[in-house]
């Protein structure tokens, strides 16, 4: 209570005033939440309280809990709430196990004994598999973003640590979407679990203002950079610093190549992507956390999990493929009850997707509850339609060129009876002559 009250929690948020007494009393839990809810919070509570309940672990026990989580990103940040929220607590260690960095600190360390564990699903595998850990203690697991490692190509190693924890232990299960793919990993791996679900599903936030722009591709980087030099030119007026802005792009060149752009326009801005180095990202998150740079141009590595309060500005400078993603991206602002801006620029090939998010916006604005098909299922079902929309499009296309349909027998009948009428008048006019 003590390290809950230093963090500054003084109310819960739904998401932990539903799921942290369902975790405390033991039981399964299936949780969906929307972005920015505090659900890490609400599993890293009643998962330390659990530690604290079990016999201490000594030197080459496994770990009592364990997190798993799809990005190194998302696993940091538990990790700091972990240690936030275990601050006082004597003895108590947390290590985290993710790809990046030095295997063999993370060996020492977990053969060391720890009491959490919170780790990329490959990573820790590779320690399993290599003696440096076990599982024959874990009697508490939560799966986080739990739809993202699955879009990952996590599945076989998930259900690899699954299939061989102890009889005796208790599941977590988070998923910002609930597609098919996850009721059935649910239905799997939790026994009995009670489903709370907080928000709308896979929805836009609807704290988040919602700016669609149509622009071709070879006006995007100039429109960027002249609605942020706008806003950096606003905020200077007002004597106000420049609001905290996420830019969203699809290649890890782009990234670099926007981000070089900015700074060549007077703007603080680093590039945040798979392609750097872990230092160098844990370095990009920390200028753009701490404010020295207040643009971080990113690609979707950052879309989820990246908490960083005080974000007012998201912009996608290129849409992502699924409307979930989308979601995500948006809900890097507007989060804690705070309003945010997310600013999108489509081009022809983006309509089916700017079509959902429309619908979704009007939906939201008239109070219905909305909610997008997820997953892969849901993702190929959309390509198929995409696939036959475009089909038709280029069938009447087609045809449209092509003009009035003509018998090609007819066809050639004319042609044969021009023809003949052709040499018969040659031949009438060789005979006047």
């Amino acid at each position: 209570m003590k390290d809950i009250e230093f963090h500054e929690y003084t109310r819960p948020t739904s998401i932990q005033a539903q799921a942290m007494p369902v975790a405390l009393s033991g039981r399964d839990l299936l949780g969906c939440a929307e972005t920015g809810s505090g659900k890490t919070a609400a599993f890293t509570i009643p998962m330390i309280q659990h530690c604290v309940a079990q016999t201490p672990v000594g030197r080459g026990d496994g770990p009592l809990a364990l997190v798993l989580a799809p990005t190194r990103e998302l696993a940091q940040q538990i990790e700091k709430e972990v240690k936030a929220l275990s601050r006082s607590l004597d003895s108590f260690k947390t290590a985290i196990v993710v790809g990046g960095t030095n295997i063999a600190e993370q060996r020492s360390e977990l053969r060391g004994g720890v009491s959490i564990v919170v780790a990329t699903p490959g990573r820790f595998l590779d320690h399993l598999q290599q003696g440096n850990t076990s599982l024959s203690r874990v009697s508490f697991v939560v799966l986080d973003e739990a739809d993202r490692m699955l879009d990952m190509g996590f599945e076989p190693q998930i259900r690899e640590v699954m299939q061989n924890l102890p009889d005796k232990h208790q599941t977590l299960l988070f998923s910002a979407t609930m597609p098919v793919e996850i009721e059935a990993l649910a239905q799997e791996y939790l026994t009995d679990p009670v489903q709370v679900k907080v928000g709308k599903v896979s929805s836009p936030t609807a704290n988040v203002i919602q700016i669609l722009e149509k622009v071709s591709e070879n006006e995007k980087v100039d429109r960027l950079l002249a609605l942020l030099v706008e806003e950096a030119f606003l905020a200077e007026k007002s004597c106000h610093p420049f609001p905290l802005t996420i830019v969203f792009v699809e290649r890890k060149t782009r990234c670099d190549e926007v981000s070089e752009a900015l700074v060549a326009e007077g703007l603080h801005a680093v590039a945040l992507h798979g392609g750097r180095n872990q230092s160098d990202r844990e370095s990009a998150l920390r200028d753009f956390r701490n404010g020295s740079t207040n643009i971080l141009v990113a690609t979707d590595v950052a879309s989820r999990g990246l908490d960083v309060m005080g974000v007012a500005h998201v912009v996608n400078l290129d849409l992502p493929k699924t409307v979930e993603d989308y979601v995500h991206r948006i809900g890097r602002t507007g989060r804690g009850g705070s309003m945010g801006q997310a600013t999108s620029f489509y081009t022809d090939r983006d309509m089916l997707l700017v079509a959902q998010i429309k619908k979704a916006i009007v939906d939201a604005e008239s109070g219905n509850a909305v909610a997008f098909a997820t997953g892969k299922v849901a993702r190929r079902k959309e390509r198929e339609a995409a696939a036959a929309q475009k089909g038709a499009t280029v069938a009447t296309s087609k045809l449209s060129m092509m003009g009035p349909s003509v018998n090609i027998e007819d066809k050639y009948r004319f042609m044969i009876a021009a023809s003949n009428m052709k040499r018969e008048g040659a031949a009438d006019s060789a005979w006047d002559d």
